[in-house]
């Protein structure tokens, strides 16, 4: 299935119907909108930096796949991006429109991301963006210390936040690596690979279940939300979709030049599945398992699924292992039957364990990151990132 033209056809018209289903996203005073469950914006809510950036991200892969309308809507979130998310006074950006609240490495990461795909994808003004995300990263959020990411500065960056985490540094590895691959400067391939190297640490220490919270010294805080298990961003345990999205990022790093992880990538892939898969007798996977494996939150969301198809793709590239290519099929066919919405468009993005529409932690679809980015890995090569390998005339016809 994995090689077939007929599935990459099939993944290029998902891809296409997903862009398709987000094109409304701008919201009309700037930024993306949070996207309701036929791709309605949700103009009440508020304009959301990780989501604007996102979407500058998608419709930046959009424009170099040549797909019309998408260059439209990738510069209106970059627009949206230094214009009302930018904060003039204290630079970097707001994590909402109009907030002062504190600034956040995932958004700011996110931010990194975009626009270097949005150089890549040519757009106007995204070179500067990207010259100063630059800069905000390395500035604020490096501690070359530690080889690590800081979490969260206050709005005018005089503090910074006690807590470190392993989202907000996993995205980061995604968007140092594309700022490798843009720049061409090894040094930024470097940071990820410290940053690699300290997960596999933590994965080898703890049984392959990867510490999501930590005190500033990188100290683990294992009961981080106990009281608040279905938290979106930091939840209690560990974070099944999260083992599956660094082994694909192990192997990322890997392929860009940096040191062998492949091992690494396979235990955590392993451990992810053996957790997070059916587990409590219906198909899908968990959100989260406490310490010995046992679920927490049973919901299923859908940038786990996506996050599972991806890494199962990225082990195949990189082992030739039929077994990868077994469960890509069989992740695939979980999501085509449970979380591809037909009707009303999209990806439902949260399930209840008898995998019906749920919205305890997500409601509507907010946006089409890891939908897309599912229907695009499998058709790449490992390295290098998403927009350069398009750019580069990469992608399986």
């Amino acid at each position: 299935m994995i090689s077939t033209p007929t599935h990459r056809a099939w993944l290029a018209a998902e891809t296409f119907r997903l862009l398709d289903f987000g094109d409304r996203v701008i919201h009309p005073d700037g930024g993306a909108a949070v996207l309701g469950e036929r791709g309605d914006p949700l103009l009440e809510q508020p304009v959301q930096l990780w989501i604007t950036a996102r979407t500058l991200h998608v419709y930046a892969l959009g424009t170099l796949l040549g797909v019309p309308g998408s260059r439209p809507v990738a510069e209106a979130a970059l627009a949206g991006i230094t214009g009302r998310l930018a904060d003039a006074e204290h630079g970097g950006w707001r994590a909402q429109a109009e907030d002062v609240g504190p600034k956040s490495c995932y958004d700011h990461a996110f931010v990194l991301l975009a626009a270097s795909s949005g150089v890549v994808a040519g757009l106007t003004g995204s070179a500067e963006l990207f010259e100063d995300a630059q800069r905000v990263f390395l500035t604020r959020f490096w501690d070359d210390g530690a080889g690590m990411v800081v979490d969260a500065w206050d709005a005018a960056w005089s503090a910074p936040d006690p807590y470190r985490g392993l989202n907000s540094s996993m995205h980061s590895v995604e968007a140092l690596l594309a700022t490798a691959d843009v720049t061409g400067d090894r040094a930024w391939l470097e940071r990820a690979a410290r940053v690699a190297a300290r997960v596999v640490e933590l994965g080898a220490a703890h049984d392959w279940r990867l510490p999501e919270h930590f005190a500033t010294d990188w100290t683990p805080v294992l009961d981080h939300n106990r009281d608040r298990p279905a938290d979106p961003f930091k939840p209690y345990g560990a974070t099944v979709g999260h083992g599956l999205e660094w082994s694909r990022l192990l192997l990322q790093v890997e392929a860009s030049g940096g040191p062998r992880l492949t091992d690494a990538a396979v235990a955590l892939y392993d451990r992810a599945v053996a957790d997070g898969w059916q587990v409590d007798g219906a198909p899908g996977f968990v959100y989260t398992t406490d310490w010995a494996g046992v679920p927490v939150v049973r919901q299923r969301m859908h940038w786990v699924a996506a996050e599972a198809i991806a890494a199962a793709a990225a082990l195949w590239r990189a082992t030739g292992e039929q077994r990868y290519a077994d469960d890509y099929a069989r992740w695939w066919d979980y999501a085509a039957r449970h979380l591809l919405d037909h009707e009303g468009g999209s990806w439902w993005h949260e399930l209840d364990p008898e995998n019906r529409p749920a919205a305890g932690t997500w409601s509507g679809k907010p946006d089409l990151y890891h939908a897309v980015q599912a229907c695009l890995l499998p058709r790449l090569p490992v390295a290098p990132s998403l927009a350069t390998a398009l750019r580069h005339g990469m992608l399986d016809a």
